[in-house]
């Protein structure tokens, strides 16, 4: 049996209880070193370890003790350290098709996407030596990608790559849309790119004017106008609309040719079963270790996902079906009035945007249905009182708590003083539920999408106040996160 041990030694700080775990393993009290040090840090022989749970039990958020599915025999691609995340296999790369990952936050898909990008060097399983990218092609000969990596190591295949966090573009970029675009224009296609994602109307506004499904269509546009043979695209549908969901799937569609292949990650069941042709379950355990599976067909491999289990693999990886039930028809019921606003009106630049009178009440559950750059965040930050300047009135005699599109915490904030609050009170109904626990020990800066996501979610609802606004609560969240969270805004 294959066991892997993994060691957060950032939540064992203090080395009076690192000793005292080691002490209880019985294996070390057998005169065999199983529990170690390297300077201040506790380590796990993986060769010696017996699978006990002691110090799993001792250490429960720290130390993770995991025997790997019998049929998984082969050396990791990458781990990072000693007793750290394991990544197992590798997505496969198809000339002329769209290949789609599918799989929680934190189980390596990032991990994967790099080593296919070449910019990490995998070490299989040994930390300590930096492999050469051309044992890649010893350890897939004979498989399907094999093809792809001789051409990352002659050096023919060029790789564009559309990150998760779009928002860090209007950071990061200075100049507007049509500078950009046409700065990274190597296939000249600027004009039919630009037509296909709908993006004439935006020319001429710098980036930081965006909203959030414009940036999102302009990353893409950035990613698609490269020359590139592997165009890889890490959530393209966050901030998207219904329509641009499609219009982005069937743009991405085109882009797979008999020289150019396409890898997804996207958490939208709906908007990867339209864009791809065949799909990889990424299974195991959040940060611990992740398994790329075997191609599936793209209909195929979803009803896997959500059966939660793989029949081929003989492998169990959920201890649940994910099912979506009929929600039963709710009947309207008039609670106590908390927020009322009258007939609207604002104008920011060129844009205005105009509401009718409304009013929110108790038990209110509402969605803000409509196209990317209609108004809806707009909306939303009238309402929470972000923005002043417009015409009418809101009458609030009730507390507010706003989670905004764009998320900005102080990146050196500590989570554990950001939600001091919600650990103090909200353990069992958010903390939990949302599994921000691993995450207290981090700083803001050190989250990636979907953490910081939770984090603000957490945020917002764990706040004493009468009204929840919450603006794109769904973003870089996977599957399951998305139904936790559906369930936490109803109970809030």
């Amino acid at each position: 049996m294959t066991r892997i041990a993994v060691v957060d030694n950032n939540k064992l700080r203090d080395p009076l209880r690192k000793k005292h775990i080691q002490s209880l393993c019985p294996v070390n009290r057998t005169g065999v070193e199983c529990m170690y040090f390297e300077g201040s840090k506790l380590l796990i022989d993986e060769k010696t370890c017996i699978g006990c749970g002691i110090c799993v039990n001792a250490a429960p958020e720290a130390i993770h003790v995991i025997n790997l599915p019998e049929e998984l025999t082969t050396t990791p691609i990458h781990r990072y350290g000693k007793n750290g995340f394991a990544l197992y296999n590798l997505p496969t790369p198809l000339y002329g098709k769209v290949v789609g990952i599918l799989g929680i936050n934190g189980i390596g898909k990032s991990t994967a996407i790099k080593v296919l990008a070449g910019v990490l060097k995998p070490n299989f399983g040994n930390p300590e030596k930096e492999q050469n990218i051309k044992q890649l092609l010893k350890y897939y000969k004979g498989t399907e990608s094999q093809r792809f990596f001789e051409r990352i190591v002659d050096g023919s295949v060029k790789i564009a790559y559309k990150p998760q966090q779009v928002e860090l573009l209007s950071k990061n970029v200075k100049g507007n849309v049509e500078f950009l675009l046409k700065h990274v224009d190597e296939r000249k296609a600027f004009t039919s790119v630009i037509d296909a994602l709908n993006l004439k109307h935006i020319l001429g506004r710098e980036l930081h004017q965006l909203s959030g499904g414009e940036l999102q269509r302009v990353a893409i546009a950035a990613t698609a106008l490269k020359q590139a043979q592997l165009y890889i695209f890490d959530e393209p549908t966050s901030y998207l609309d219904i329509k641009q969901r499609v219009h982005v799937a069937r743009f991405i569609r085109t882009l797979a040719t008999p020289e150019t292949a396409v890898l997804v990650i996207e958490h939208d069941l709906v908007a990867l079963d339209y864009m791809t042709d065949l799909v990889h379950i990424m299974y195991g355990q959040s940060a611990c270790y992740g398994i790329v599976s075997q191609l599936r067909a793209t209909k195929t491999g979803m009803n896997t996902y959500l059966e939660g289990y793989l029949k081929e693999e003989n492998v169990r990886f959920r201890d649940h079906k994910i099912k979506f039930d009929i929600k039963a028809p709710v009947k309207e019921t008039r609670g106590q009035e908390l927020l009322k606003w009258s007939q609207l009106g604002v104008k920011l630049g060129a844009f205005g945007l105009t509401v009718n009178p409304g009013v929110l009440g108790t038990h209110d559950i509402v969605g803000i249905l409509g196209e990317n750059g209609i108004g809806k965040t707009t909306f939303a930050k009238i309402l929470a009182g972000v923005i002043d300047g417009f015409r009418g009135d809101v009458t609030k005699t009730v507390r507010v708590a706003y989670k905004s599109q764009y998320i900005e915490f102080d990146p050196d904030e500590p989570v554990a003083t950001l939600l001091q609050d919600a650990i103090a009170k909200h353990s069992n109904d958010l903390i939990k539920p949302l599994f921000v626990e691993h995450l207290v020990d981090k700083k803001v800066s050190e989250l990636s999408g979907g953490e910081l996501q939770r984090v603000a979610i957490v945020h917002c609802l764990s706040q004493e106040a009468d009204v929840y606004l919450l603006d794109e609560p769904s973003a870089y969240l996977d599957v399951e996160q998305r139904l936790v969270v559906a369930s936490r805004c109803r109970m809030a």
